[in-house]
């Protein structure tokens, strides 16, 4: 599955605007509030939709989480706004087969009762297809009977953490791994210094070092957010033709690991995983513009409100550093003037 655009109009922060997206390596930028999050759920809602039991308003519901799950309260709530729709185009990278997914809803609409068109073709276009969400929050560590937890509303998590913790723990994969896969594996591995098992009748994952293995809660952020990135990879979730979002990827990661992360990142493109990314750090967007290659596909886009009477705006370049809304670059300069002392 290749996601190509979008079309977003009044829904949540968004009056209406239109985004169209490479193959490769999607890096959304912004500051807080301008709805990369949202952006990146409402796609993986899409991608997700492509199950027959799985409706596509639901799931952007299951992914927010409005009150009372009524997919009503994310209607733009500028004044004179009461309609909101979404509109996903997207092909799939054997055949170039197009199909699109489109939902509709309002102020009036009750609970998740909104307005799906295109499921049929959808679904048979991308049934093959997998995509996976990995959320800003680590989530394996408190794995521990969660979606049985919330499936009776004793804790409340979106979609996105229920989802990752069920890909983690299947491993659809079968022999020895491809040379590409064990060679991230092998990379990841010098940072998490192991691998991660799962332990099914306990409901819990571990870090396996050699022979021995450390309970997941004991383990660093940062290694347990590489050590989900190790997991999928191991599983067979990211093969070609999957979908990959990664809500600020930076995280409670040592600087340190960022160049590795770029890399491991452009090596998925490469491989055929298309892939969203919304982040605040300079370096993680900076070293994926200075580590690509010719043949790679990298697409920046810098969401901004331009003024206080309108939605989100959105701009794209295939350069980071040509983004002229660009708030993270703006930040960085901002120290260094700070340092040197120079006032503009």
């Amino acid at each position: 599955m290749n996601l190509k655009s979008i079309r977003i109009e009044n829904f949540t922060v968004f009056d209406t605007i239109t985004i169209n997206f490479c193959d490769g390596i999607n890096v959304f930028i912004g500051e807080n509030a301008t709805g990369k999050t949202h952006l990146l759920k409402i796609l993986y809602s899409a991608c997700r939709s492509n199950r027959a039991d799985t409706d596509f308003g639901q799931k952007i519901v299951r992914t927010m989480l409005p009150d009372d799950f009524r997919i009503a309260r994310l209607v733009n709530r500028r004044k004179g706004n009461h309609n909101a729709k979404i509109k996903v185009w997207a092909t799939n990278g054997n055949d170039k087969a197009e199909a699109q997914l489109s939902v509709t809803f309002d102020k009036k609409t009750k609970k998740n009762l909104a307005n799906v068109t295109g499921e049929e073709k959808w679904e048979k276009t991308f049934k093959e297809n997998s995509s996976i969400f990995i959320p800003a929050k680590e989530i394996l560590s408190h794995s521990y009977k969660l979606a049985a937890a919330t499936s009776v509303d004793n804790v409340r998590f979106d979609d996105t953490y229920i989802d990752i913790i069920n890909s983690a723990k299947i491993d659809i994969t079968m022999g020895k791994n491809p040379d590409s896969r064990a060679d991230m594996l092998r990379r990841i591995e010098k940072m998490t210094k192991g691998g991660i098992v799962y332990d099914a009748a306990k409901d819990e994952f571990y870090l396996k070092k050699g022979n021995s293995k450390q309970e997941f809660n004991l383990v660093a952020e940062g290694i347990k957010k590489m050590g989900l990135l190790w997991q999928l990879a191991k599983n067979g979730t990211l093969e070609k033709g999957s979908v990959l979002f990664w809500d600020e990827p930076e995280a409670n990661i040592n600087p340190a690991y960022l160049s590795t992360i770029a890399e491991l990142l452009l090596e998925l493109q490469r491989n055929g995983v298309q892939i969203f990314l919304a982040t605040h750090n300079y370096f993680l967007a900076k070293y994926i513009e200075i580590k690509k290659e010719k043949q790679d596909q990298i697409s920046y886009y810098s969401l901004f409100f331009k003024n206080d009477k309108e939605g989100v705006w959105c701009e794209t370049s295939d350069q980071f550093t040509l983004l002229k809304n660009n708030p993270i670059t703006r930040t960085y300069l901002q120290i260094y003037r700070d340092e040197i002392g120079v006032k503009l």
